[in-house]
């Protein structure tokens, strides 16, 4: 095996989702990494019998080398759970090793000791019915290593960030603020150099408004907050195009031109990359001191333990953390 395999951190997520099940496929097959899952031993080994894949798990202390990952065997890192879990029923006393297993990873990642981390699907609710503010992975692992997070989905041919991710859509104008955008948009160019490889990316821009305004029409916020920031970026030798509609911006020929699109909010963007590459997108954390790559899915209860979760997101996930950390 290569001796410059990188060490990558899995989290499976949510217990009783389909992340576990994600977790068995992928030991099974070979991995050009050093792969080490952050879970309960016993959820993993418990699921593998469940589905009929058997698994091997080795169990390992801080302190222990991270062998080259084998098919068909996993190194884990163990955290117990709370309380066993049950396929498709959450269970709010799990939420607190849900989160341990993703700070576990997260410090791992500050201390150099993994290459990146790999994260499953994880319940927002029921972390917060657990007496937990919690909005999602990106805020989560920001909040722990500082920086400023950008969420970016990508799916071969398109790549997304968000201007705003997990807010009410009421509270997004409020949210997008002209030094917000100019600070985004230097790290949204800032790793598309760094980890893509792009030596002067071209990024469209979306309006926040129906027809991006209609020239102060149907809304102001790309006259008095986005154009000013596109402006002062430009004077600085960035290439952004925008503010543009968001109906017509995701064409085939707007987008064969580009690097990335910049979206004002969730479901303005993830729609159209999760139509074009649902199963085969990836969501990379940004703007961070650390690698982080995620499934482009929820957790999936009603698959849990079925046998039918398709792991295509979680294996793309996985090799875009190996070529991020190899580039870094």
């Amino acid at each position: 095996m290569p001796s410059n395999q990188p060490v990558i951190a899995l989290t499976p997520g949510e217990p009783a989702g389909i992340g576990p099940d994600l977790c068995v496929q992928l030991a099974r097959q070979e991995q050009d990494c050093r792969l080490l899952a952050i879970a309960d031993p016993e959820l993993l080994a418990s699921r593998a019998r469940l589905l009929g894949l058997p698994l091997e798990i080795s169990c390992l202390r801080h302190s222990e080398q991270v062998p080259p990952h084998r098919a068909g065997r996993l190194s884990v890192l163990p955290v117990a759970l709370a309380a066993e879990p049950v396929c498709g029923q959450l269970n709010p006393a799990n939420s607190a090793y849900v989160l341990q297993t993703i700070r576990l990873a997260v410090q791992g990642c500050l201390r150099r000791d993994f290459a990146a981390m790999v994260t499953g699907p994880v319940h927002k609710a029921v972390i917060n019915q657990a007496g937990v503010d919690f909005t999602g992975h990106t805020e989560f692992i920001a909040a722990i290593t500082g920086g400023e997070p950008v969420m970016m989905l990508a799916t071969p041919g398109l790549r997304v960030a968000l201007a705003t991710t997990h807010l009410p859509l009421a509270q997004v104008s409020a949210a997008i603020n002209t030094p917000g955008l100019i600070r985004l948009l230097q790290t949204l160019h800032a790793d598309l150099r760094r980890r893509f490889d792009l030596p002067d990316p071209k990024i469209l821009v979306c309006g926040l408004n129906p027809h991006a305004g209609e020239g102060g029409y149907l809304g102001r916020e790309e006259i008095d907050v986005i154009q000013p920031a596109l402006d002062f970026l430009r004077s600085q030798g960035m290439r952004l195009i925008g503010p543009l509609p968001a109906d017509t911006l995701f064409n085939e020929k707007n987008l064969s031109q580009a690097d990335a699109v910049l979206a004002m909010y969730h479901d303005q963007g993830l729609p159209v990359l999760k139509y074009k590459g649902f199963g085969n997108a990836v969501n990379i954390t940004l703007g961070l001191p650390i690698i982080r790559a995620s499934v482009d899915h929820g957790a999936a209860l009603d698959l849990a333990g079925s046998g039918r979760a398709d792991a295509g997101s979680l294996r793309l996930a996985l090799q875009t953390a190996i070529d991020m950390a190899r580039a870094a």
